[in-house]
């Protein structure tokens, strides 16, 4: 007894077969996921000459501008406390940053970045590498405006307009 009165196994409503192995087929979620992801494992490829990945190098930029503590460094990177307490603890292994007591409140702790600190992320934070990993490929117009496009996306909307 057949039950499949719906499309063609293994393809939607829109005849798209969502297994399809061929990007210019998936929705622009997932190629935007794809294309993370693919940026992700070379950025960090690029990041570990310095023992750092994606996410310490922003929480070294932040650093950079003053000491934090790690509520206020998990708030300015747009994670969580928990995440960043893994950040932290590498980039204290590392040498890149250390616990202070805070002046003002002796039961917090300030993160300082250390001068070493301060050398990778200066050494790590070069445009070129991060803009040619992401930009192979495409001519200059078109890095345009992806950048123009993925500034758009990437600005925080209005959770209200989602529904």
């Amino acid at each position: 007894m057949e039950h499949d009165s719906g499309p063609e196994r293994g393809r939607t409503t829109s005849g798209i077969d969502p297994a399809s192995t061929d990007p210019a087929t998936w929705p622009v979620g997932r190629l935007l996921s794809a294309a993370t992801r693919r940026v992700e494992r070379e950025w960090n490829a690029h990041l570990a000459r310095w023992d750092l990945n994606h996410a310490s190098l922003p929480a070294l930029v932040h650093l950079a501008r003053s000491p934090l503590s790690q509520r206020e460094l998990a708030a300015a990177c747009g994670v969580t406390e928990q995440t960043t307490s893994k950040v932290v603890a590498r980039l204290e292994r590392t040498g890149y940053v250390t616990r202070a007591p805070h002046a003002g409140d002796r039961r917090r702790l300030d993160l300082e970045i250390t001068t070493a600190g301060r050398h990778a992320l200066a050494a790590a934070s070069d445009r070129a590498p991060a803009d040619a990993i992401v930009t192979r490929g495409l001519t200059p117009d078109q890095v345009a405006q992806l950048r123009a496009l993925l500034a758009v996306v990437a600005r925080p909307g209005d959770p209200a307009g989602l529904a």
